[in-house]
């Protein structure tokens, strides 16, 4: 046993969880550092010169460490431990952007409801059409609720404004594949699931929508080879907004949370998603998405719902290649 409490087969579980978040084009872009002096997991963000166009500000790897966090966040307690979680806790370094301290025992008990850390272990994104069932307003209630449990808020927008936004979304769309630079990344993330362990492989790729209603990532970057035949997809695209008062790397890593937290409920709810994240890459047209009528908020993620197939899961590198133990680890 470590002189901590946590022994190193705990650890790799712990850190197992928090990489089955979502991540940018699957990038993984974490690593984690046990401090067994203090019982803490730093969670440092690690560059990616494959999205320096696509995500120049970081802003979406932000997100996605802040997913590994609320995965973090759930294992601890599943060990009966509370978690005391700091985000950017030292700005001299700036690639440190949480620390998870593993404390005494949770000091309450979760209220009743799905099992979110099970979830976890199933949650992927869907990119195949889902059905036109409609999500029931208790479900899509619990879903704001987790968000605004995180510090952000998910906004459910009616018919008329998610047209509005998936069209804004077409545009980048569009913009994006005739972009070589952003074509170039999109295509990497393909080609990288070939080399592994990160990347997108092609079974994880969606159809395009053969009516045009949703505009899907073209990830084969115009290679007619890489595309299914079109296939018709829901008819009324249920879309959830995530957004935050601010827009400083704080609240990307709480937004990050936000997305996990609503992602693990919709799935032990029997939803599927998909993250829907083209126009929130150019400055102009994610300026554009916020809704003016519910305040001066920052979009930092669209979110598909919906039910329908579970699509096929993106790979995951193991623990041991992202975990970084202390000198007195043991097994």
């Amino acid at each position: 046993m470590l002189t901590s409490g946590l022994d190193a087969v705990t650890l790799e579980r712990l850190v197992s969880a928090a990489v089955a978040a979502p991540s940018m084009h699957n990038s993984q872009p974490w690593r984690f550092r046990y401090r067994p002096e203090t019982t803490t997991l730093e969670v440092r963000l690690v560059p990616q010169p494959g999205l320096r166009v696509t995500d120049p500000t970081g802003r979406g790897l932000h997100l996605s460490v802040g997913a590994a966090v609320f995965n973090l966040r759930l294992a601890i307690r599943q060990l009966g431990r509370e978690p005391v979680v700091r985000l950017l806790p030292r700005s001299p370094e700036p690639d440190l952007l949480a620390a998870v301290r593993v404390a005494g025992p949770v000091r309450s008990a979760e209220e009743s409801g799905p099992d979110l850390y099970r979830a976890l272990w199933h949650r992927h994104s869907s990119r195949l059409p889902f059905s036109d069932t409609p999500i029931p307003g208790e479900v899509l209630g619990e879903l704001a609720e987790a968000a605004r449990a995180e510090g952000a808020v998910l906004e459910l927008p009616g018919e008329l404004e998610i047209h509005r936004l998936l069209a804004a979304t077409a545009e980048a769309e569009r913009r994006g594949t005739a972009e070589p630079g952003r074509r170039s990344e999109s295509r990497r993330a393909v080609d990288r699931a070939s080399d592994g362990p990160y990347g997108i492989p092609a079974e994880a790729l969606g159809p395009q929508d053969a009516e045009g209603r949703l505009p899907v990532r073209d990830f084969g970057a115009l290679d007619p080879a890489e595309h299914q035949p079109p296939v018709p997809f829901e008819a009324r695209p249920r879309v959830a907004v995530f957004c935050t008062a601010q827009d400083e790397p704080a609240d990307w890593l709480r937004a990050g949370q936000a997305l996990e937290h609503v992602l693990l409920l919709a799935t032990a709810h029997g939803l599927r998603a998909s993250l829907v994240s083209q126009a929130l890459e150019w400055p102009d047209l994610r300026w554009a998405m916020r809704d003016p009528r519910h305040g001066p908020g920052h979009v930092q993620m669209l979110v598909r719902l919906g039910y329908g197939p579970e699509g096929a899961p993106t790979p995951r590198a193991p623990a041991a290649d992202v975990l970084e133990r202390g000198p007195d680890t043991r097994t």
